[in-house]
């Protein structure tokens, strides 16, 4: 039986995919690659005798990124869902090897490493996307006990702290934070019961605030944060060299390829700092455009999320609400760390920075979410959702 011409555009629509979605990724990955060239070309030269190393690596690693999202997008949703489990035992098996001598790579005295020859895979990247699937999955299973008991919190945050414990003892400390941090977010707006919920985040954070204290180098980085010129050649050297850089940009930036900072004066300028680069070159303009790319990217993520939440498809809606946080918490910590608005912390800026694990998880991270918008269109309008969804 012939489909009449009705059923054929909404099949084209079907197959299409979000094309504001993409627009912002392609976006932010192509400015993140020119971005990351102008920081690290001087910086290759000295190191690897070649200007173009780390860019060369940065474009085959968007071309597997790339790749990665494509295959992603073939994976029905169902299949993540009921994969979750799974992934999250893989994910902490593979973060416990790190601990084995001989196996995980120390690099600035931190094993956060498997190293395949010339390459090296960051877990603690992958971990992000394996919680928030796994969460999202418990959250649609028990989403009666979440909202009604406490057993129902205490389940998920006890897996949590496991990983937390994990990635500490590598260490690190800004993978458990904004995983930690994604999850809790991700509870709440599941409906997690109010009392439990504020008593358990209240735990967390003076939990938190213990190991910062606790440990000597995070506490004197507390410590030069408050006041970084007054250890400006020691340990508040990384801040006030990222100040400079802010500080030359002023509005409108020193030009693309003109920064002085990047010139051997701003470690980790081509990945954790490449945001102070940004703003030493183009401004803060050129700030104020790349945040709003962020902030759309995020927005239609969260989009995505309230109307899977609206046709009751909540594992889809909680795992875009869980993507959406774990982007958002990344941005912020990264963008406050080059500010000087937060306690310096190694944390990448998606898209922009240097890292091929980071790259690989962020677009599989966005071949999920396209996938989920796809199976939406055919799905109907709800009557009803958890409430906290229904008004996210």
């Amino acid at each position: 039986m012939a489909m009449t011409q009705t059923e054929v555009v909404l099949m084209r629509k079907r197959r299409e995919l979000d094309h504001a979605l993409l627009a912002l990724i392609a976006a932010l990955a192509a400015a993140g690659f020119v971005m990351m060239g102008s920081a690290s070309m001087d910086y290759a030269g000295e190191q690897y005798g070649n200007p173009f190393y780390h860019i060369i690596r940065h474009g085959i690693y968007l071309l597997l990124g790339a790749a990665t999202m494509y295959l992603t997008l073939q994976i029905p949703v169902k299949l993540w869902q009921d994969a979750g489990p799974a992934l999250l035992v893989s994910g902490m098996a593979i973060l416990a090897l790190l601990l084995v001598p001989g196996i995980g790579r120390e690099v600035n005295g931190a094993t956060r490493w498997i190293g395949f020859g010339p390459v090296n895979l960051q877990p603690s990247e992958a971990m992000k996307l394996f919680f928030v699937v796994y969460l999202a999955g418990y959250m649609t299973r028990r989403q009666r006990e979440l909202q009604n008991s406490w057993s129902g919190m205490l389940k998920p945050l006890g897996l949590l702290g496991a990983v937390v414990l994990l990635l500490l003892l590598e260490p690190d400390f800004g993978a458990a934070v904004v995983i930690a941090g994604a999850a809790m977010a991700m509870l709440f707006l599941g409906g997690a019961r109010l009392l439990p919920f504020i008593v358990l985040m209240a735990l967390a954070l003076i939990g938190a605030g213990v190991m910062a204290v606790w440990s000597p180098y995070r506490l004197q980085r507390l410590i030069t944060f408050l006041d970084p010129w007054s250890d400006q050649f020691a340990s508040g050297y990384q801040l006030t060299q990222a100040l400079i850089a802010f500080g030359r940009g002023e509005v409108l930036g020193v030009g693309l390829g003109n920064s002085v900072q990047k010139l051997f004066y701003l470690p980790e300028a081509h990945t954790d700092f490449v945001f102070a680069i940004i703003a030493e070159e183009l401004g803060l303009l050129g700030c104020v455009a790349f945040i709003a790319l962020f902030a759309a990217l995020i927005a239609r993520i969260l989009w995505v999320g309230r109307t899977a939440a609206r046709k009751q498809q909540l594992f889809s809606a909680h795992v875009c609400f869980g993507v959406a946080l774990l982007l958002a918490a990344q941005v912020f910590i990264n963008i406050g760390v080059n500010a000087g608005l937060l306690p310096t912390k190694g944390l990448t800026l998606p898209f922009l920075s240097y890292g091929g694990s980071s790259l690989l998880i962020l677009f599989a991270m966005m071949g999920l979410i396209l996938r989920i918008e796809v199976e939406l269109r055919g799905a109907p309008v709800a009557a009803t959702a958890p409430w906290r969804l229904r008004h996210a």
